[in-house]
């Protein structure tokens, strides 16, 4: 078996819409030098976010402006090049807009094409497979992202009510970074808990914050799953900001899994898809400098 000396990481999507007869239809990429078939998908820049490569490479190769949803099987495979194996992470992505692109040297067409005919149209067994799990997903009619508040120093050296305590220098440039992840959401609305720490994670955002208790660290988790559920029910993507010792319990009695460890660093969340009220998938989310 070949030694693998260097993985190159790469994000990319599974990209679908509603043609004009309503049926579901996915974005392929075909490619000059390989003369073949493909999903989306290229290399991160240095520093760069799986999920931020993952929606600039897909607008690149195929001109659509694309929303992440649920996080697909990632992939591995030899790249050809002696020791050089190449890493990719998928997300299904609903397309916002698209144009039409005009062909180069990298990408001479992105064409649409029904969803049940894409994998006899991919080149490559490995991208087959990553549609098969994208037509096994059920639609996802809502987004959730649960964060918890970025760091906003230590209790003890503040001596004002905890409510009050503001972020220090590092959450705000976490929320910075959390913020750039969450935009590519496309959220709708904006919910947080009572802190100053939590609505100021939030401003980054510019959408309007509801103020909401219900997501404070000393309230019960059930009440709160049921918040968090309510505001799925009204579809579209919801960010919801709330704390860290509520965050387990909450998740746990959202989720209904006593078996996975819903500890959420500072600055960092879960992007929980829902279809017609129940959680079809969750991610975790967080900056890259929190990784």
């Amino acid at each position: 078996m070949a030694e693998v000396n260097t993985v190159v990481r790469a994000a990319g999507g599974v990209v679908w819409r509603r043609g004009e007869n309503g049926a579901l239809e996915i974005v392929l990429v075909h490619r000059p030098r390989y003369n073949d078939w493909s999903l989306p998908k290229g290399k991160l820049d240095p520093g760069e976010h799986e999920l931020t490569a993952a929606v600039r490479e897909v607008h690149e190769e195929t001109a659509v402006e694309a929303v992440p949803q649920m996080r697909l099987p990632s992939i591995r495979y030899l790249t050809g090049e002696p020791g050089v194996e190449k890493s990719v992470d998928y997300w299904s992505m609903r397309a916002a807009a698209w144009t039409p692109r005009a062909a180069d040297d990298e990408i001479e067409e992105a064409r649409w094409v029904p969803a049940a005919d894409a994998q006899a149209a991919l080149s490559y067994a490995h991208d087959r497979g990553v549609v098969r799990a994208f037509l096994a997903l059920p639609p996802v009619t809502a987004v959730v992202a649960l964060v918890r508040h970025a760091k906003a120093g230590r209790r003890r050296d503040w001596i004002g009510p905890d409510s009050e305590r503001p972020l220090d220098p590092t959450g705000e440039r976490d929320a910075r970074a959390l913020s750039a992840l969450l935009t590519l959401l496309r959220p709708d609305r904006v919910v947080s808990a009572t802190p100053l720490r939590c609505r100021q994670t939030m401003e980054p955002l510019g959408l309007p914050v509801e103020i909401d208790a219900t997501f404070d660290e000393l309230r019960e988790p059930e009440p709160a799953a049921a918040a968090l559920a309510g505001l799925a029910a009204r579809g579209g993507t919801t960010v919801v900001c709330s704390q860290g010792k509520l965050m387990p319990s909450l998740l746990t009695a959202l989720t209904k899994r006593t078996d996975v460890n819903f500890h959420t660093r500072k600055g960092a969340g879960w992007v929980l898809c829902f279809s017609q009220g129940r959680i079809a998938g969750r991610d975790r989310l967080a900056p890259v400098t929190l990784q």
